[in-house]
Protein backbone atom coordinates (compact mmCIF):
# COMPACT_ATOMS: atom_id res chain seq x y z
CA UNK A 1 0.00 0.00 0.00
CA UNK A 2 1.07 3.56 -0.73
CA UNK A 3 -0.39 6.94 0.13
CA UNK A 4 -2.73 8.36 -2.49
CA UNK A 5 -0.88 11.68 -2.46
CA UNK A 6 2.11 10.02 -4.15
CA UNK A 7 0.14 9.20 -7.30
CA UNK A 8 -2.29 12.12 -7.56
CA UNK A 9 -0.65 13.68 -10.61
CA UNK A 10 -0.49 10.41 -12.57
CA UNK A 11 -4.04 9.42 -11.58
CA UNK A 12 -5.44 12.82 -12.61
CA UNK A 13 -3.67 12.52 -15.95
CA UNK A 14 -5.16 9.04 -16.50
CA UNK A 15 -8.63 10.36 -15.66
CA UNK A 16 -8.21 13.10 -18.28
CA UNK A 17 -6.87 10.61 -20.87
CA UNK A 18 -9.78 8.22 -20.41
CA UNK A 19 -12.25 11.11 -20.60
CA UNK A 20 -10.68 12.09 -23.93
CA UNK A 21 -10.83 8.47 -25.16
CA UNK A 22 -14.51 8.17 -24.24
CA UNK A 23 -15.34 11.49 -25.88
CA UNK A 24 -13.49 10.48 -29.07
CA UNK A 25 -15.45 7.21 -29.14
CA UNK A 26 -18.74 9.12 -28.62
CA UNK A 27 -19.46 7.19 -25.43
CA UNK A 28 -21.93 9.15 -23.31
CA UNK A 29 -21.80 9.62 -19.58
CA UNK A 30 -20.13 11.36 -16.69
CA UNK A 31 -16.67 10.03 -15.81
CA UNK A 32 -15.81 10.27 -12.12
CA UNK A 33 -12.48 9.53 -10.48
CA UNK A 34 -13.23 7.43 -7.40
CA UNK A 35 -11.31 4.99 -5.24
CA UNK A 36 -8.56 5.66 -2.76
CA UNK A 37 -6.37 7.46 -5.29
CA UNK A 38 -9.06 10.14 -5.69
CA UNK A 39 -8.75 11.50 -2.14
CA UNK A 40 -5.67 12.76 -0.29
CA UNK A 41 -4.40 10.82 2.69
CA UNK A 42 -5.79 7.40 1.79
CA UNK A 43 -3.93 4.16 1.43
CA UNK A 44 -4.13 2.67 -2.05
CA UNK A 45 -2.77 -0.26 -4.00
CA UNK A 46 -1.52 2.36 -6.45
CA UNK A 47 -4.34 1.92 -8.92
CA UNK A 48 -6.91 4.27 -10.42
CA UNK A 49 -10.65 3.62 -10.15
CA UNK A 50 -12.93 5.40 -12.57
CA UNK A 51 -16.74 5.37 -12.60
CA UNK A 52 -18.72 6.06 -15.76
CA UNK A 53 -22.30 7.08 -15.00
CA UNK A 54 -24.36 6.55 -18.14
CA UNK A 55 -27.85 7.77 -18.98
CA UNK A 56 -30.59 5.35 -18.03
CA UNK A 57 -31.52 3.23 -21.02
CA UNK A 58 -28.05 3.38 -22.61
CA UNK A 59 -26.25 0.92 -20.33
CA UNK A 60 -26.25 -2.08 -22.70
CA UNK A 61 -25.26 0.08 -25.67
CA UNK A 62 -22.41 1.70 -23.71
CA UNK A 63 -21.15 -1.68 -22.47
CA UNK A 64 -21.11 -2.96 -26.06
CA UNK A 65 -19.10 0.09 -27.16
CA UNK A 66 -16.66 -0.33 -24.27
CA UNK A 67 -16.21 -4.01 -25.16
CA UNK A 68 -14.51 -2.79 -28.35
CA UNK A 69 -12.12 -0.52 -26.43
CA UNK A 70 -11.26 -2.39 -23.23
CA UNK A 71 -11.15 -5.93 -21.86
CA UNK A 72 -13.78 -6.97 -19.35
CA UNK A 73 -12.65 -7.38 -15.74
CA UNK A 74 -14.01 -8.67 -12.44
CA UNK A 75 -16.66 -10.76 -14.15
CA UNK A 76 -17.84 -12.02 -10.75
CA UNK A 77 -18.90 -8.44 -9.94
CA UNK A 78 -20.96 -7.86 -13.07
CA UNK A 79 -24.68 -7.29 -12.61
CA UNK A 80 -27.59 -5.88 -14.57
CA UNK A 81 -26.47 -2.37 -13.53
CA UNK A 82 -22.70 -2.85 -13.21
CA UNK A 83 -19.98 -3.59 -15.75
CA UNK A 84 -16.24 -3.47 -15.04
CA UNK A 85 -13.39 -3.03 -17.50
CA UNK A 86 -9.61 -3.06 -17.32
CA UNK A 87 -7.92 -0.12 -19.00
CA UNK A 88 -4.52 -1.38 -20.13
CA UNK A 89 -1.36 0.49 -21.05
CA UNK A 90 -1.60 3.33 -18.54
CA UNK A 91 0.98 4.64 -16.07
CA UNK A 92 -0.94 2.98 -13.24
CA UNK A 93 -3.31 -0.01 -13.18
CA UNK A 94 -6.70 1.42 -14.09
CA UNK A 95 -10.24 0.07 -13.85
CA UNK A 96 -13.54 1.42 -15.10
CA UNK A 97 -16.89 0.67 -13.46
CA UNK A 98 -19.97 1.51 -15.53
CA UNK A 99 -23.42 2.08 -14.04
CA UNK A 100 -26.71 3.61 -15.15
CA UNK A 101 -27.40 6.90 -13.36
CA UNK A 102 -29.54 6.42 -10.23
CA UNK A 103 -29.10 2.64 -10.15
CA UNK A 104 -28.18 0.79 -6.96
CA UNK A 105 -24.55 0.48 -8.04
CA UNK A 106 -24.41 4.13 -9.10
CA UNK A 107 -25.68 5.12 -5.65
CA UNK A 108 -23.15 2.86 -3.95
CA UNK A 109 -20.20 4.40 -5.81
CA UNK A 110 -21.21 8.05 -5.75
CA UNK A 111 -22.65 8.20 -2.24
CA UNK A 112 -19.82 6.28 -0.58
CA UNK A 113 -17.06 8.36 -2.11
CA UNK A 114 -18.92 11.59 -1.37
CA UNK A 115 -19.18 10.54 2.29
CA UNK A 116 -15.48 9.62 2.43
CA UNK A 117 -14.48 12.92 0.82
CA UNK A 118 -16.33 14.86 3.51
CA UNK A 119 -15.59 12.84 6.65
CA UNK A 120 -12.04 12.48 8.04
CA UNK A 121 -13.23 9.84 10.54
CA UNK A 122 -14.53 7.63 7.73
CA UNK A 123 -11.25 8.04 5.85
CA UNK A 124 -9.40 6.95 9.01
CA UNK A 125 -11.65 3.88 9.26
CA UNK A 126 -11.00 3.08 5.62
CA UNK A 127 -7.24 3.35 6.13
CA UNK A 128 -7.45 1.13 9.22
CA UNK A 129 -9.35 -1.46 7.20
CA UNK A 130 -6.59 -1.45 4.60
CA UNK A 131 -3.78 -1.52 7.18
CA UNK A 132 -5.32 -4.47 9.00
CA UNK A 133 -6.30 -6.39 5.89
CA UNK A 134 -5.41 -10.04 5.94
CA UNK A 135 -5.59 -12.19 2.85
CA UNK A 136 -7.09 -10.66 -0.32
CA UNK A 137 -10.40 -12.52 0.00
CA UNK A 138 -10.96 -11.33 3.57
CA UNK A 139 -9.94 -7.79 2.63
CA UNK A 140 -12.43 -7.66 -0.27
CA UNK A 141 -15.18 -8.99 1.98
CA UNK A 142 -14.43 -6.44 4.71
CA UNK A 143 -14.20 -3.62 2.18
CA UNK A 144 -17.55 -4.60 0.68
CA UNK A 145 -19.13 -4.65 4.15
CA UNK A 146 -17.65 -1.20 4.89
CA UNK A 147 -19.20 0.27 1.73
CA UNK A 148 -22.50 -1.50 2.41
CA UNK A 149 -22.64 0.14 5.84
CA UNK A 150 -21.84 3.54 4.33
CA UNK A 151 -24.54 3.30 1.69
CA UNK A 152 -27.13 1.17 3.50
CA UNK A 153 -27.09 -1.32 0.63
Amino acid sequence: MIWSDTITTQAARIHQQIQADLTAAAIPGELLWTGASSLPGLLTKGDVDLHLRVPTGTFDEVVAALDVLYPRASLHSWASTLAVFDIPDRELPTGLAVTPVNSEHDHRFTHAWRLLANDPALRAQYNALKQNAGDPETYESEKSAFFSRLTNT
